[in-house]
């Protein structure tokens, strides 16, 4: 699984697409209740994959709404998070999506990850392709890392990462495993 989320506008809250009302937003881990039939509902990725047991699974919502907007899965290894996993939900994609900003509300909560475990926010993951990697560089200033692991390797460092922060205003609890 490679990341293949598109960035399509930073903003501090979601934005909704039809009116541009904005809306504050807040995370949580999931539990795999929450995760069981997101296929059948439209999501690409099986997010109860025993693969992916080892991550912290969070949800990304409205402040006060049930919905889940996109997921991320991150793991603390040593000395960064490793982004797994990222996925908005099915009614934020395409160009009907109802709302943007979800994809950066995402790799914000990873960043978060990293600087409570002490990582100063760096993270890294790896993309799906090299259109992505020019995407996550332009969005992000994420940087390719060479290595023999994934050809397309991307870290997002301390600097980037806390600039990527001063963005979002989301809230919420890590309750890291």
């Amino acid at each position: 699984m490679s990341i293949d989320v598109i960035i399509d506008k930073l903003t501090p809250c979601l934005e909704e697409v039809s009116t541009g009302d904005i809306y504050q937003t807040t995370f949580s881990t999931t539990e795999i209740e929450e995760l069981d039939d997101l296929q059948a509902k439209g999501w690409n990725f099986d997010w109860t994959d025993n693969e992916l047991s080892r991550y912290n699974i969070y949800k990304l919502q409205l402040k006060d709404d049930d919905i889940i907007q996109g997921l991320v899965a991150a793991e603390v290894v040593r000395g960064a998070v490793h982004i797994r996993l990222t996925e908005s939900a099915p009614h934020n994609i395409g160009k009907d999506k109802k709302y943007i900003g979800v994809g950066g509300h995402l790799f914000a909560i990873a960043i978060k990850l990293s600087n409570a475990m002490g990582f100063n926010g760096y993270v890294f993951f790896d993309a799906k392709n090299m259109k992505l990697v020019d995407h996550y560089t332009e969005s992000f200033g994420a940087n390719r890392i060479p290595t023999r692991v994934h050809i397309y390797r991307m870290e997002i460092n301390e600097i980037n990462a806390q600039e990527l922060l001063e963005k979002y205003t989301l809230e919420g609890d890590l309750n890291v495993r």
